[in-house]
């Protein structure tokens, strides 16, 4: 494996993590995985922070947890040594959004740096 590959697996690896519900439901997970600087375009039109994200994330499960997420199409290019950008489809219980997301190495892990999801039938 190249490390071009290598590190286009690492950021899908990371990004398939980020959408596990077990991780979607831990603070302390979830802020492994985010960037100190993370900022999220979201589907809904709101912008996100990495705390507002956390905060969010962890009280949507509340008495049943969310729909899992599915992901289709899902690709990565290598834009710099420590930058890698995903793109991909995801569905949530028929709530469909084209997705997009820069990982940044930081350290000796990838982690999410800007996310936007754009929704779409």
């Amino acid at each position: 494996m190249t490390d071009r590959t290598s590190a286009i697996s690492a950021a899908i690896r990371a990004e398939l993590r980020l959408l596990d519900r077990a991780v979607r439901s831990s603070p302390a997970l979830l802020a492994e995985l985010l960037h100190p600087d993370f900022r999220e375009f979201g589907a809904s039109g709101q912008e996100w922070d990495r705390a507002s994200v956390i905060t969010m994330l962890t009280e949507q499960g509340g008495a049943s947890p969310p729909p899992p997420i599915t992901t289709s199409k899902m690709r990565g290019v290598r834009l710099a040594p420590d930058v890698v950008h995903l793109t991909y489809d995801s569905d949530s219980n028929g709530r469909r959004a084209h997705r997009s997301s820069l990982w940044r190495l930081t350290g000796d892990r990838w982690l999410l740096f800007f996310h936007q999801g754009t929704l779409f039938e």
